[in-house]
Parts: structure tokens; sequence; C-alpha cells
């Protein structure tokens, strides 16, 4: 008996809505399908640090423009 195994589709927890990058910063919007909650990624390709920081639909835009201040506001230590 022969067993052949067919591939399965992982469903994908996040979609990016929006990415940008500039000096080796990249920044992204990020959706989670489970949760409905967005997050604001920084990946910081300089020296090497990443942080996150969950948003509401209405502050998205604002915080993936400015997350190093919003970063310094919420007390995150970079």
């Amino acid at each position: 008996m022969t067993v052949t195994a067919t591939p399965t589709e992982t469903p994908v927890l996040f979609e990016e809505l929006d990415h940008r990058e500039a000096d080796r910063i990249e920044v992204s919007l990020l959706w989670n399908r489970a949760s409905n909650g967005l997050t604001v990624f920084v990946s910081d390709g300089r020296n090497g640090t990443s942080f996150e920081l969950p948003v509401d639909a209405a502050e998205a835009r604002e915080v993936f423009e400015h997350p190093f201040a919003h970063a310094a506001y919420r007390g995150l230590e970079l």
C-alpha cells in the first residue's frame, strides 16, 4: 500500500497591509486575521533590533509613519 501525502495549505495568520523601508529600517503594518488586531512591526537592520506596537485602527497610520516616537512615548527602551 502506498500512501501519498498531499500538501496542505497553512492559513496565513498575518497580512501585511503596508510596508516601507529606508536606511535599512523596515516598517510593516500587520493585520492579525485571528484576533482582528493591528500591529506596527519595526526591524532595524543597522543594529539588529526589532519591536512591535499594537495599535488601534484610528492610530495605525500615525504609528506606522512615526514608530520610534510612539515607542518612546510608550516607554519602550530601544
